[in-house]
């Protein structure tokens, strides 16, 4: 797996925000037999190590309700207030048939985001974090959210196509999940083929548009197959920099 930093250019940063990071999880999907628990437990260790400004995580946290458990006890681990949203096998909203629906309606430690924001104190300066609610997603994105003047906002959305649809302005980051890189991907001359997302526009990295920026994680778990090929799992620590 990948444990790593990355350094990300965010315009209009506040100098006192430069270097504040940000620990991005994604896509547990406890509950099902795969070798993404140890690659969950391994992250959670690792973040714990770092203890970053702030911890996010962007979905699709169980796949079955048996998992529970183990996630409560990868919580208590995450330092601070972890900002979390929910994805769609967290309902169960999914064509994989090893899911079954998970009554998420609140979590062991962190904050969990429906279609809301939350603020954040951080070296003195305020911090908005917004999540949105997959089922809204699902059913008439995108999610709108009030207008804001704090001088870091950061969007946490399951599903990266977040980036074509928020306001310009809105939002300086967003953070996302959903595609594990592809999980299982067959690499050919200088491309990758995607075999669950062929036609995926953002798999996994770090996309821009306008003066929003979006980092993609590749997740931690596995769907359908309890494995990956060519798409590593992947935790990572973000370091924010002024331009």
């Amino acid at each position: 797996m990948r444990l790593r930093t990355r350094e990300l250019e965010l315009p209009g940063l506040p100098e006192e925000l430069d270097g504040l990071r940000i620990a991005h999880l994604s896509d547990f999907h406890l509950g099902v037999p795969s070798r993404g628990a140890h690659a969950v437990e391994r992250a959670a260790d690792w973040v714990a190590e770092r203890r970053p400004d702030i911890v996010c995580i962007t979905g699709d946290l169980l796949s079955r309700p048996r998992g529970l458990r183990r996630l409560d006890a990868v919580l208590e681990r995450l330092p601070g207030d972890p900002c979390v949203v929910l994805g769609n096998h967290d309902f169960a909203l999914s064509r994989d048939p090893f899911s079954q629906p998970v009554q998420l309606g609140r979590l062991s430690r962190g904050t969990l985001l429906f279609d809301e924001s939350t603020e954040l104190e951080v070296r003195g300066t305020r911090v908005e974090i917004g999540g949105v609610d997959p089922r809204s997603w699902m059913a008439y994105r995108p999610s709108r959210f009030d207008p804001s003047d704090a001088p870091l906002r950061i969007l946490l959305c399951h599903f990266p196509r977040a980036l074509d649809y928020v306001d310009e302005g809105r939002w300086h980051l967003i953070l996302s999940g959903h595609l594990h890189g592809g999980q299982i991907v067959l690499p050919y001359g200088f491309g990758r083929l995607l075999l669950a997302h062929p036609s995926a526009r953002y798999a996994q990295g770090v996309y821009r548009r306008g003066s929003t920026t979006m980092h993609v994680s590749a997740g931690l778990g596995t769907t359908f197959v309890p494995l990956r090929f060519f798409a590593r799992p992947e935790a990572t620590e973000l370091v924010l920099r002024s331009s």
